[in-house]
Parts: structure tokens; sequence; C-alpha cells
């Protein structure tokens, strides 16, 4: 999370808009940062986003684009 987050906008806003890196970029994101931090909920957004990884990837960025961080985190 905090390499995803020091990267500039543009490439935050790049990593999400490309279908399967979106989703690939999503999964070691949000799984790496439920490892670090636990939580029922994290656990729940890692699996949506494991089964779900290329649309909630555009969700995501939609959210970058309006308050500079990933949804949920």
């Amino acid at each position: 999370m905090t390499w995803f987050n020091r990267q500039s906008r543009l490439v935050q806003i790049l990593l999400l808009l490309i279908p399967v890196v979106n989703w690939i970029t999503e999964i070691i994101v949000r799984w790496s940062t439920y490892l670090k931090k636990g939580g029922l909920i994290r656990l729940i957004v890692c699996i949506i986003v494991t089964i779900f990884g290329i649309v909630f990837g555009w969700i995501d960025l939609v959210w970058v684009l309006l308050f500079k961080k990933l949804l949920l985190q």
C-alpha cells in the first residue's frame, strides 16, 4: 500500500486504468495491506478483489481521481 501511495497520481491512474494491470495491482496492494494490518473488512475486500478485480480496479480508479486514495483503505 505504501508503494502505491508513493507513486505519482499519473502512475496510480495508469496502473488502475489498464485492465489486467489494475487487477494485479489491486491484488498485490489489498493482500499486502491485509497481511500487515488484518481485519475482517480487509479480508472481505481482498476476496472480492481477487474475484472481481478488474471491475473493482475501475471503481478504485474513479475513487483515486476523486479522493486520492483507494476505496476502503
